[in-house]
């Protein structure tokens, strides 16, 4: 009788390399997600990111081509995700992106070079 030892068994797969979000910060990662969930907030967040300036409401009326009430929703939601800022100026609303918007998004697809597949798709374990 010959006995024989079993050989290790090999890893199915590299460990993921992406640090893990907490519950935290998947939540108010999937809240930025909501906030942009609408392609007018999309248009909004691009037309402010774009804009030396803060932009009045009535502005982005015209660029969009929406009723004051609607933009207005669609600015509410996009403050209220923390995405941009308002001021007022006497009657007027002026909004701009807040200034750290843009490096948060950017954060949530970061990703290392060194985790791109190197396998096909129907390799995977």
């Amino acid at each position: 009788m010959t006995i024989t030892t079993a050989e290790p068994a090999a890893a199915c797969c590299a460990p993921l390399a992406a640090a893990v979000l907490s519950e935290q910060e998947a939540a108010a990662t999937a809240s930025l997600f909501k906030a942009l969930a609408d392609p007018h907030r999309v248009r909004i967040l691009n037309l402010l990111a774009t804009s030396p300036d803060p932009v009045c409401v009535c502005d982005l009326q015209a660029l969009l081509g929406l009723a004051q009430p609607t933009v207005s929703h669609h600015l509410k939601k996009l403050v209220t995700a923390g995405l941009l800022t308002r001021t007022r100026r006497g009657t007027w609303a002026y909004y701009a992106l807040e200034p750290t918007a843009m490096g948060r998004l950017a954060a949530v697809t970061a990703a290392p070079a060194t985790t791109q597949p190197t396998e096909g798709p129907d390799e995977h374990c």
